[in-house]
């Protein structure tokens, strides 16, 4: 099996091609804002999603979305606020998650879109 940062990378590639596939345009990869890192940040139509991939080769200690943490939440919205301020964008901001567990079996991709509205 890959390293554990071959395993991510191979996820956030996936993520950006199945965005693409449904009708978004990826902005950004890794976008880097003080200690926080966004993997993905996608348009579609006025929304701009700030895209957190979680990948795991197994979902037996739980999803991968469960591995979102609340400091990560936070850091990700201060992340998005400074993305949207330094652009001066006029968009509505979404954040989600996508959950990507690829083994030697198969590959599941499973998108949620404004995950953090569960973590209030």
């Amino acid at each position: 099996m890959a390293t554990h940062n071959d395993l991510g990378n191979f996820g956030e590639a996936l993520a950006a091609k199945y965005l693409t596939e449904n009708g978004y345009t990826v902005l950004e990869k890794n976008w880097r804002y003080l200690k926080a890192e966004v993997d993905l940040i996608a348009h579609q139509n006025s929304t701009l999603a700030i895209i957190e991939v979680k990948t795991r080769s197994t979902d037996s200690f739980g999803s991968p979305e469960e591995f979102v943490t609340k400091s990560k939440i936070k850091l990700l919205i201060t992340a998005a606020d400074a993305y949207v301020q330094k652009r001066n964008l006029d968009v509505e901001v979404r954040f989600d998650i996508i959950a990507i567990v690829k083994n030697n079996q198969k590959t599941d991709i499973k998108h949620i879109k404004e995950a953090f509205l569960s973590f209030e």
